[in-house]
């Protein structure tokens, strides 16, 4: 998503990584975030796959699209979701409700002292952390596609 503001955004996030001590990475995507200069605990890239680097993160803050939120889902890790628009409040409070991550922080009330303190609960809960390793071996042991596949095909043979 294309935040307005970027660079503004790009300071709170590099603030609150180091008022939580934490390394980070920011994906820019679209959103131009992490354009300038970053301390050495923040790297920067345009675009990886989630698949890979989610679960490496000891918590995942993202925008709520139900893709990433699928991603953060399957990967275990605690979310802290900052939904901008579209489903993403929806997909933010259903992940608090599922116990996985923090309450979301809409866009327009984000602040660093609100970011500092879901990212140490995301990171800090064992209950929450617990709940989101549960969810994400749940959601990756299923075989959804393979399983609708089959579905279907089964259906077609007795048309």
């Amino acid at each position: 998503m294309t935040p307005s503001h970027a660079d503004r955004l790009s300071s709170l996030i590099i603030e609150t990584l180091e008022r939580t001590a934490q390394r980070g990475v920011i994906v820019s995507g679209w959103g131009g975030l992490g354009s300038g200069p970053l301390p050495s605990t923040i790297f920067h890239v345009r675009d990886v796959p989630h698949e890979w680097l989610f679960p490496r993160m000891r918590a995942i803050v993202h925008h709520g699209g139900s893709g990433t939120t699928g991603a953060a889902l399957r990967s275990g890790v605690p979310s802290v979701v900052v939904p901008l628009s579209f489903d993403q409040p929806y997909w933010g409070r259903r992940v608090a409700a599922l116990g996985v991550g923090t309450e979301p922080i809409p866009r327009l009330k984000l602040t660093t002292d609100r970011l500092v303190a879901a990212i140490n609960r995301a990171i800090g809960d064992e209950g929450l952390c617990a709940r989101a390793a549960q969810l994400g071996a749940a959601l990756r042991a299923e075989h959804g596609v393979e399983t609708a596949v089959e579905v279907v095909e089964s259906v077609e043979g007795r048309g």
